[in-house]
């Protein structure tokens, strides 16, 4: 999963934070969440923003562009869940609480990072065809591993009785697993009926990720 970088195609994303333009992405989202990327239309954007298009992309420098900011706030409160996360299960490993790696889990960033941002993270994954986000879910996956590969290592150096995994076993397990954690998000349940399929997931698949990586 890309971090969303200030520079875009050779500009400056735009950081103006006045009333036009949370009016600007107010009316972006709605279009992308209606049509998807690559049938939004930035005249219509422009115009239930009250803008030319002209006067649009004084806010962006072009429709991806507009399109990363919308998702933006769901990317950042993604990475930050993601860093506190490592950091925390290596600092507990590192004061000798080998159960506290496992005190949280993608499950516990579904609940606290992907539903409050939940139209979002329904645009990442089922609107974002035509971006660098077009593959949002094989990104995180991809991501994902390397970190529990790097983490695994650490507990093997540490001498904890790691399993080793192939490669090729961990992607095909790590995937399902997480586009089964989004499934409930992208399909707008309810909370309640959204917390009875995590925990379904959970007890589903939490006992065979211990077995196999002999966590």
């Amino acid at each position: 999963m890309k971090r969303y970088s200030k520079e875009h195609k050779g500009g400056l994303m735009p950081r103006d934070k006045t009333l036009s333009h949370k009016k600007v992405l107010q009316a972006a989202k709605e279009e992308f969440m209606r049509a998807g990327f690559e049938k939004a239309s930035i005249r219509n954007i422009g115009a239930a923003a009250g803008l030319t298009s002209a006067a649009l992309y004084r806010h962006c420098t072009d429709k991806e562009d507009l399109f990363c900011q919308v998702v933006e706030p769901a990317i950042t409160a993604l990475q930050e869940w993601e860093d506190a996360h490592i950091s925390g299960a290596y600092r507990s490993v590192n004061e000798g609480d080998y159960q506290g790696i496992t005190s949280q889990s993608e499950i516990d960033m579904i609940r606290t990072v992907a539903l409050p941002h939940q139209d979002l993270f329904r645009l990442l994954v089922s609107g974002s065809a035509g971006t660098r986000y077009e593959n949002f879910i094989h990104d995180l996956v991809k991501e994902q591993e390397e970190k529990m590969k790097e983490g695994l290592r650490f507990l093997k150096d540490k001498g904890y009785p790691v399993k080793e995994v192939d490669p090729e076993e961990l992607h095909i397990l790590n995937s399902a697993y997480t586009t089964a954690l989004f499934e409930p998000v992208i399909h707008g349940f309810d909370p309640e009926n959204v917390d009875h399929y995590l925990n379904t997931i959970e007890r589903f698949f939490m006992p065979g990720w211990h077995e196999i990586l002999g966590i």
